[in-house]
């Protein structure tokens, strides 16, 4: 990952065990030699987090990675629930991290200066409709939209519903970024607009920001202006 934080970096050094999804680790492995790695696959969050909370609770220094930031569509929830659940008492620590909103938005420019909300269109643990009435809420609000995850291989639809729900509410010429596996070798970045964003190469990888009806495209940089006097 291109961007870590020194904190986050610092705890990993001081663990001695590695907890994550597999595909996580393989981007910190500059980081892990000598340590005792325990990874699964996708969708096996709750058995990842049992393992972390185990080899804690027996006295192991455990750095249990999310991507991003693990508060922000992460581990930090689920860790705290099970652990307040099952009854464990030791220390845990929430280390920062940099979402993906934040570093699609540095890559386009400034898209998030005003306000703005995260959204994930996943509904496996949410229901749609849930999700649908809070795209609804926010594109009724003028609000920058960040959309994580925003469509799979299955899940085509959503992201179209939520397209034709900003059209309702914002100009078709509305910037809209999609940034695809930041900071990894195969980054793309797209600059588009509400209009003709569904056009263009979306998956599990992106992050798509919705602008507001301030939001412009200056010298190709996606600015939302917080309203400064020039």
């Amino acid at each position: 990952m291109l961007d870590r934080t020194h904190r986050a970096e610092e705890a990993i050094r001081a663990s001695s065990v590695v907890v994550g999804y597999k595909h996580y680790l393989n981007h910190i492995a500059d980081l892990t030699e000598g340590k005792e790695l325990l990874s699964s696959g996708m969708r096996q969050e709750v058995d990842r987090c049992r393992v972390a909370l185990d080899r804690a609770q027996h006295g192991a220094t455990v750095a249990f990675i999310s991507s991003g930031d693990a508060g922000v569509y992460g581990m930090a929830g689920l860790a705290i629930e099970m652990a307040a659940a099952h009854g464990m008492d030791f220390p845990i620590e929430i280390v920062p991290g940099v979402s993906a909103a934040n570093s699609a938005a540095a890559r386009f420019g400034a898209p998030l200066m005003l306000d703005y909300a995260c959204v994930s269109l996943s509904d496996l643990l949410m229901p749609w409709e849930t999700i649908r009435r809070r795209i609804e809420s926010l594109a009724a609000a003028d609000m920058v939209v960040a959309l994580y995850n925003p469509k799979s291989t299955k899940r085509i639809t959503q992201i179209e519903e939520v397209a034709a729900i900003f059209r309702k509410h914002r100009p078709c010429n509305t910037p809209v970024g999609i940034a695809t596996a930041v900071g990894a070798e195969e980054e793309q970045l797209v600059l588009s607009d509400l209009e003709r964003f569904l056009g263009e190469e979306i998956n599990m990888k992106s992050i798509v920001i919705v602008g507001n009806s301030s939001s412009k495209i200056l010298d190709g940089w996606f600015v939302t202006p917080r309203g400064y006097k020039l």
